[in-house]
Parts: C-alpha cells; sequence; structure tokens
C-alpha cells in the first residue's frame, strides 16, 4: 500500500499534507492507514474524496505547533 505524499502550506495555526492512496486499496486498508497517520504524526483528516477512478485523496492537518512530529508515511 504506497500512496504520495506532498507538502502544502497551509494557515498560520495548521500545516497541511495532501496524501494520494491509490485505486484498489481496500476501505479498510485506508482506513488503517489514515489512522496510523493520527496514533504516530498527530495528523487529523481534513477532507476525503473518492474519484471514480477508485483513487483517494485525502488532506491530513495538524496544529503546526506539532511540526516535530514526523511527517505522514507512504
Amino acid at each position: 500500500m504506497r500512496g504520495n505524499i506532498g507538502r502544502v502550506d497551509g494557515a498560520d495555526d495548521y500545516e497541511y499534507a495532501p496524501l494520494r492512496i491509490p485505486p484498489g486499496t481496500s476501505r479498510s486498508a485506508a482506513a488503517t492507514m489514515l489512522s496510523l497517520q493520527v496514533d504516530v504524526g498527530g495528523w487529523e483528516l481534513a477532507r476525503l474524496q473518492l474519484h471514480a477512478d477508485g483513487t483517494r485523496r485525502a488532506v491530513l492537518r495538524r496544529r503546526a505547533r506539532l511540526s516535530y512530529l514526523p511527517m505522514p508515511v507512504t
């Protein structure tokens, strides 16, 4: 299960990280991937989109003061 991470500069209080989950990834595997990001890096789910081709695009966010924590892991 691999996703692509890119960094997006956000508002002053938050930092954002977009995450692409490839088609063919099961719903439970995607949920597990996202919950691990929450547990490990202090991220929360800001947006989740499911596209017609099966690709999921998630945007994770966290308070900027937590930037010492790791970025999302793919």
